[in-house]
């Protein structure tokens, strides 16, 4: 059980390989865990990444797209320029399958709905974004609930667009913020869980050189 004592967040990724789901000679498949960037950033502090343990690993890894740093999950890497650039056409174009799973504050009423509100980056709290109807861009978000418990409610979140911290903000507009958010959660709600619990379950594409339908889905960690 949670409770909702302040609880120490700690966002260091665990040490060792990362897990692998699949790998041929154009994708990797690879789980992301919480803490761990995507690809590098800026200072010595930031080089630690998806992408640079994964070269111990194998070889040629191209990123494709991004988790957030707090966010857990199933993604898709290309080994070659080709595959790279025929995958990058399928998230593109919203040809790509993706599932999440969050764990949101309070007791959602209703039991599937849609978020259509458009995200603009919020530039003097920045990395934060914002809901914005005159400059905002597309962002629609499908949502069902899993299940309910105690105060918080268990939901599958199907991102139609892929706009930067479009699920942390769309739960935020329905009055349920993702638990475990530092920054967009009210502090009863961020201190719920020592990470956020928001985790991409279930990822589908087709292979950028056979064709082939591809589904990977992995557990959920909380």
């Amino acid at each position: 059980m949670h409770d909702t004592q302040p609880i120490p967040f700690d966002y260091l990724p665990p040490e060792g390989p990362l897990q692998v789901l699949h790998v041929d000679e154009d994708v990797i498949v690879v789980v992301k865990p919480c803490g761990l960037l995507s690809v590098t950033g800026r200072g010595e502090d930031r080089q630690d990444s998806l992408v640079t343990r994964l070269a111990a690993q194998i070889r040629g890894a191209r990123i494709v797209h991004r988790l957030d740093l707090d966010t857990s999950g199933v993604m898709v890497l290309a080994r070659n320029a080709e595959a790279h650039r025929r995958l990058s056409m399928q998230f593109e174009r919203r040809e790509t399958g993706k599932a999440y799973v969050a764990r949101v504050w309070g007791e959602v009423a209703a039991e599937a709905g849609e978020v259509d509100l458009p995200l603009i980056v919020d530039w003097p709290n920045r990395p934060k974004q914002k809901i914005c109807a005159v400059e905002g861009r597309p962002a629609l978000t499908r949502w069902s609930v899993l299940r309910r418990e105690g105060p918080t409610t268990l939901m599958q979140l199907e991102p139609v667009t892929g706009r930067s911290h479009q699920l942390r903000v769309h739960m935020l507009s329905l009055g349920h913020p993702i638990v475990g958010d530092s920054l967009y959660a009210h502090e009863q709600a961020r201190l719920f869980s020592p990470r956020l619990e928001l985790h991409a379950r279930d990822l589908s594409f087709r292979h950028p050189m056979t064709g082939a339908d591809m589904a990977f889905g992995t557990t959920v960690p909380f």
